[in-house]
């Protein structure tokens, strides 16, 4: 597994780690018995870095990673949670002594001192720029809560207002084949700065997958039944704010691109790996199989030229106008 350095936290990380949201809630049902297999395949295969947050499951996530890192003391793997979207979205919410509760917590729930690294959870825009906010977290790196902090991000303006403060270690934001505005900037930006460039939703909620088609449905408690025009959460978090019948078709166009004895799936997820200033890409899992497959894009080699150039071909004529600009 090719491992890539984490920027100002100086650890390195495997580049295609685990994202834990599907452990947690708003995938359907994932019983713990599956979520240890998933994430003992995940680490067995390489990954050395996991994604979650607070609100995956009202903490199930955390606390089920922090259950199974019990049981893998010799592994060294970087957790990095979220916090901040268990409270209404009011600026006003981000004080020193929530963010200090919300890390106390997720510390409780993953069983650990010091969490390897923090991130806001797509907080308002107002977060951004508040001094106070940042203030607060460099305070509990100071007293041994957090390793580090970082943020998640919905825009690519958001993502360039973070990676210029001198304390932020990383950005998590999405970036897929279906989302290429990330690659204008934000990556560019990160890599000058040292911070570090952690990929969420590389598969467009399972669109790049290419295991859908029209007559595909979901469970009533997935994300992608519920929020399909953004009525939980941001649309962008749902296939990436692509329309599905518009996904679909990208696909289909994305299909003879993909090399011999490569998946749909690894396709794309190799295609985030080649992007230069990516730090580790996060797919989720919701079983062994799913996680061991994702874990060998990393062992893949690089796409060809015609490759690279038919994916933005396909975005340039039916995702860009509608996502683009919004994100």
């Amino acid at each position: 597994m090719e491992s890539r350095r984490f920027g100002r936290i100086g650890r390195h990380v495997s580049v295609v780690g685990l994202g834990a949201w599907q452990l947690g809630a708003d995938w359907g049902e994932v019983t713990a018995g599956e979520a240890f297999a998933t994430l003992a395949a995940a680490v067995d295969a390489g990954a050395t870095f996991i994604d979650t947050a607070d609100v995956y499951g009202d903490g199930r996530s955390e606390r089920l990673i922090g259950e199974f890192l019990r049981t893998r003391s010799g592994d060294r793997i970087m957790v990095a949670t979220k916090m901040g979207r268990r409270v209404p979205q009011d600026p006003a919410h981000y004080t020193a002594a929530n963010l200090r509760a919300w890390a106390d917590r997720s510390r409780a729930n993953l069983g650990v001192d010091t969490l390897d690294l923090v991130q806001l959870h797509c907080p308002p825009t107002a977060v951004f720029h508040d001094d106070r906010v940042f203030d607060a977290l460099d305070g509990l790196v100071e007293s041994g809560a957090i390793a580090a902090y970082g943020v998640s991000v919905e825009t690519a303006d958001q993502a360039l207002t973070a990676i210029a403060r001198p304390r932020v270690a990383s950005v998590q934001i999405i970036l897929n084949a279906f989302r290429l505005k990330p690659l204008d900037a934000v990556l560019p930006a990160a890599r000058a700065a040292g911070v570090g460039v952690i990929a969420r939703v590389p598969l467009a909620s399972g669109l790049l997958s290419g295991r859908y088609d029209a007559a595909t449905t979901f469970p009533a408690d997935d994300h992608r039944s519920f929020n399909r025009h953004g009525e939980a959460f941001d649309v962008g978090e749902t296939f990436s704010g692509v329309d599905f019948a518009t996904g679909l078709r990208a696909v289909d166009r994305l299909r003879p691109l993909v090399p011999e004895g490569m998946t749909m799936a690894q396709f794309a997820l190799r295609w985030v790996i080649d992007q230069p200033g990516v730090t580790t890409v996060i797919p989720g899992a919701r079983g062994p199989a799913q996680a061991r497959a994702n874990l060998a894009a990393a062992a893949l080699p690089p796409l060809p030229p015609a490759a690279l150039a038919g994916v933005r071909a396909t975005y340039d004529e039916l995702i860009r106008p509608d996502v683009h600009d919004r994100w």
